[in-house]
């Protein structure tokens, strides 16, 4: 005869091998959800940081125009990482090796807008010389910037009309390479491969390149450079409805 104790220890050994059977499926099961949940998750916030990266490219686009239409030129690159003033001495921009500075970081305190991108790296902007002196520039006033892209066979052709741009902005994207954080601290550099991305970073311009985020090795390297330009035309007439240029 088996006692009631017996009993009771052999149910509960019962109890606790099934619990445990049940313990592992449930735990491998809620591995199985949280993975597909996960990985969409992190598309959606990266998503929603290039979005918001944009949102400011905008609104910076948009402050350089209205910088343009109350000054009749437009700003020079920031004085440093730290310090968002346009770099600007007297009639023009501050010399470089005595070269007019072209590009460098967008004058944020100047134009008040967002410093940085989504991913806390500061904004880089470059423009043509002739369009930051203090005489008004005129609608035929040279520009001398180029956006390029790459043709589905990985060869550069222009964007834009050759030379045609005024003034760039660029993030540099989710990689952060050759940014600066808020601090002013320097981020690793493009490697040698990111062919399109150490253009965007060249301080001599005036080629900038534009294109699809890539993360293989194809024309151009990885790439996730977002590139936006302040058109002629649109700045010109902006700049004509305001009465500022014939």
């Amino acid at each position: 005869m088996i006692c009631h104790s017996e009993t009771r220890i052999a149910i509960a050994a019962n109890m606790r091998g099934f619990t445990l059977i049940e313990l592992a499926v449930t735990l491998f099961i809620i591995t199985l959800v949280l993975g597909s949940i996960l990985v969409p998750l992190a598309s959606q916030v990266e998503q929603r940081q290039i979005s918001d990266t944009r949102k400011s490219l905008d609104e910076i686009k948009e402050a350089l125009i209205g910088f343009a239409i109350a000054n009749g030129h437009l700003p020079c690159p920031a004085i440093s990482a730290t310090d968002g003033r346009e770099d600007r001495a007297g009639a023009a921009c501050s010399s470089v090796a005595g070269v007019p500075k072209r590009q460098g970081f967008i004058p944020w305190a100047t134009l008040g807008v967002s410093k940085l991108d989504a991913w806390g790296h500061i904004f880089r902007y470059s423009v043509t010389p002739a369009y930051t002196t203090s005489a008004p520039f005129a609608l035929t006033t040279g520009r001398d910037i180029t956006v390029q892209t790459r043709d589905a066979a990985g060869a550069l052709i222009n964007l834009t009309t050759g030379g045609d741009i005024p003034a760039v902005v660029f993030s540099h994207g989710k990689n952060g390479y050759g940014g600066f954080d808020e601090n002013g601290n320097a981020q690793a550099p493009p490697p040698a491969g990111n062919v399109d991305e150490n253009t965007n970073l060249a301080l001599a311009g005036p080629t900038y390149v534009s294109r699809v985020p890539q993360s293989t090795t194809g024309g151009g390297g990885e790439f996730d450079d977002i590139v936006v330009w302040l058109s002629p035309n649109i700045l010109f007439n902006r700049m004509v409805a305001a009465g500022k240029l014939p």
